[in-house]
Order: structure tokens, then C-alpha cells, then sequence
């Protein structure tokens, strides 16, 4: 029945399901925000977009104050909403189904324990009807969507109500509308004020685009979890210095380890060892400024600025050279100014070398980026993204 609206979703006037995303608000976490509603009568809440995940997910009524983190809107209850069920185990789309089952999922009701990098959620997986777009005039709504009714979850997801999981697996939104691709513009890191908008199906696109650079996803090995969008990432520059990075520091092995994902849902770009070194020495030989610890902002290299109202020196433009395209990062897509305590910070961090590298959503920032499922590409070109 999902995959049928899927398709009549498909084939409707617009063929897209779209959603207002904005950054999060002050003191949360980093992230950027899509505005959905689920339930009948729908109830709207914010939920942070990753592409890193697969889980659809909100916390749930009841939930108390210590086993749920502090959010922007009221709970969702299930029991006020006349189109929720609670998702039978033997449904394809349970998370229970999957072989080998993730550690916390057990039935027959369907719980879970759904574990990211940093951070946790768990409660019971439901099915509900999710409605999408910002204005009664651009809404669809869509039945069936398998998604997690959490009722305790750590506090990474502060400013946000939930996620919604844009990955490549079977319980993600992508793949529940069978979208076949979607896209999104992230508006600059420090803008709060400004929205884009989230697309779902044929009107994603970057037709009448100029600069836009393809590069193909990687596969993922059969021991790595089908969750994740690898790229291959062949070097990095910083201005006209090619740096000097092993040329397999990027590799996906074929155990699962290495390689490199773009994850919306992850702020700083982390690098393994052999890569990140060579970024950080590159960044010391240009910049004069005194260094300063960073670690209460959780960066590694960071530098004094004279005066909070201090302008940062000028940098070049760093490139990071893909499989067919590079992007080209503005240096405030890869470092941060810190107005309160003069802070000028690299926003990259390191990995140990052989794990996974991430490009985060900060260096996504002003990128407009098209994730084709089918085509097995991912497409960018560089945009103004509060101007869409």
C-alpha cells in the first residue's frame, strides 16, 4: 500500500513532496531542520534531516522529562491521532524484519534502540500519515509511512523534535515514497533567519544550474551497512598547494572500513589522520594569528582574532577533488569565526586513519546538492541558498 501512494505521489501535478528546512535554532546542536506534520488531525514539528541515518522518527506522549530531551513542540500522541497503528513485526518495512536484526529491536510490539555516531533514541515503531509542504496549497499527504514513536532518547537533538533519516535503507524517507531522488540548499551556518526548501521527486533537479559537477556514489560493500552515500574523494587543495594525502587515505575497504559519506546530519567534516594533518599544517603555513585552545568548541585548530569585531585574514578557497568534480569550499565553508571570545576555528576534525571520513553540513553550506538514487550520483553547484 505504501509503495501504490508512492507511485500515485509520483504521478500527481507537481510529483514531489517538499518541506521548509532552516537552520536550528540558537543553542541547539548544529543541524538543519525539516518542517513535516504527522497524525490526523496533522500535528507539525521540526525534525533534523540526515542523510547519515534511516530512521523516521519523534518523540512520543507519554514521555517524561528524564527520559526525553527538552523540544520545541508538544509531543505527538498516538493515542490523539485517528491514522496511527503500531507497525507489525512481520511488516517488510519493521526494523525487526532486517537480518541481523539491530541490537534493542524485539517483538511483538516492535521496539528498537536506535544507536547513531553520537547520541540514541528508542521507543516502538508505528505507522502514520505524514503530510508535507508548507502551505494548504502545496500539502500532500501521505499514508502508510513506517516511522519510530520514541519515548526516551539522549539529548544530542535538542532544538529539533525528532529526525527524519534521508539514507539509502529500506525505513528512510527516500525510500518509503520510492522518491528516486531528492535534493537541498543549506542556508549559511550562522544564518538563522533564512529557509530553503527540502524536495522529494521529480522536481528535484538542478536544470538551468550553472557550475554543476557530478561525481557517481561508491558502492557499498556487502559487510557495510546500505545506509550510507560514499563518495570518492581523490585529494584535497588549499588554493594552488595540491596536498600531500596518500592516495588511498579514502578507500573503501571491502570489510566496510574507510571510505567517505556526505551526512547532512553531521556539522564538522572529519577527516582520517593522513588527510587531516596535511590540512591542518597547510592552514598554519598561510595564518599569522597566535593559536588558542578550541576544545570548548570542540575543534582542534583554532586561532586569536585581535578583537571580537577583528575580520579573519584572508584565505584561499579549498577544493575537494571527487571523482569527476570538485567542490570548492569558500574559506567560510570551512572555518568559523567565534565573535564572543575571538576564535577563528577550523571546522574539520580528525579521525583515526582507517575509520570513516564524514563531509559534515557545514561544508554543505551555500551548495546546492542533488542526490540521484537512480542514477547513482550526486550532483552540486555553488548557491546563494537564502535567495531560493
Amino acid at each position: 500500500m505504501l509503495r501504490h501512494d508512492a507511485r500515485r505521489l509520483a504521478a500527481s501535478d507537481d510529483g514531489m513532496v517538499s518541506a521548509p528546512t532552516r537552520k536550528n535554532s540558537p543553542g541547539g546542536v548544529g543541524e538543519y531542520l525539516m518542517t513535516l506534520a504527522i497524525g490526523t488531525p496533522p500535528v507539525s514539528y521540526p525534525a533534523i534531516a540526515d542523510t547519515g541515518s534511516d530512521l523516521i522518527w519523534t518523540q512520543c506522549a507519554p514521555c517524561s522529562d528524564h527520559q526525553c530531551f527538552k523540544q520545541p513542540t508538544p509531543l505527538y500522541n498516538p493515542a490523539s491521532s485517528t491514522t496511527f497503528g503500531v507497525l507489525p513485526c512481520g511488516s517488510p518495512l519493521s526494523m525487526c524484519a532486517v537480518a541481523p536484526a539491530p541490537a534493542g529491536c524485539s517483538c511483538p510490539y516492535n521496539s528498537y534502540n536506535y544507536t547513531y555516531g553520537t547520541g540514541w533514541t528508542a521507543g516502538v515503531q508505528g505507522s502514520e500519515t505524514f503530510t508535507f509542504g508548507s502551505s494548504p496549497a502545496d500539502q500532500t499527504r501521505v499514508r502508510g509511512i513506517a516511522f519510530g514513536c520514541s519515548n526516551a532518547s539522549s539529548d544530542n537533538f535538542k532544538g529539533s523534535s525528532g529526525l527524519v533519516g534521508l539514507g539509502r535503507g529500506a525505513v528512510s524517507l527516500v525510500s518509503q515514497l520510492d522518491a528516486g531522488r531528492f535534493s537541498y540548499c543549506l542556508t549559511p551556518f550562522q544564518d538563522t533567519s533564512s529557509t530553503s526548501t527540502l524536495l522529494l521527486g521529480s522536481s528535484a533537479s538542478l536544470d538551468g544550474i550553472t557550475g554543476v559537477g557530478s561525481t557517481p556514489f561508491v558502492a557499498s560493500p556487502a559487510t557495510a551497512l546500505d545506509t550510507f552515500y560514499y563518495l570518492n574523494l581523490k585529494g584535497i587543495s588549499l588554493g594552488t598547494m595540491a596536498l600531500s594525502i596518500p592516495p588511498d587515505a579514502f578507500s573503501l575497504n571491502t570489510d566496510g572500513t574507510g571510505g567517505l559519506i556526505i551526512d547532512s546530519g553531521t556539522t564538522i567534516t572529519m577527516l582520517v589522520d593522513a588527510a587531516y594533518r596535511q590540512v591542518r599544517a597547510a592552514i598554519l603555513s598561510l595564518v599569522t594569528l597566535p593559536t588558542k585552545d578550541g576544545s570548548e568548541s570542540e575543534l582542534d585548530l583554532c586561532f586569536a582574532l585581535p578583537s571580537p569585531k577583528s575580520a579573519p585574514p584572508d584565505m584561499p578557497s579549498m577544493t575537494l577533488h571527487f571523482d569527476g568534480a570538485d567542490m570548492v569550499l569558500p574559506p567560510e565553508s570551512y572555518m568559523i569565526t567565534y565573535t564572543e571570545n575571538s576564535l577563528w576555528c577550523l571546522m574539520m576534525g580528525r579521525r583515526r586513519d582507517g575509520e570513516m571520513s564524514t563531509l559534515g553540513n557545514y561544508q554543505q553550506q551555500n551548495m546546492h546538492i542533488l542526490y540521484d538514487v537512480g542514477q547513482e550520483t550526486l550532483s552540486f553547484a555553488p548557491t546563494k541558498c537564502s535567495m531560493l
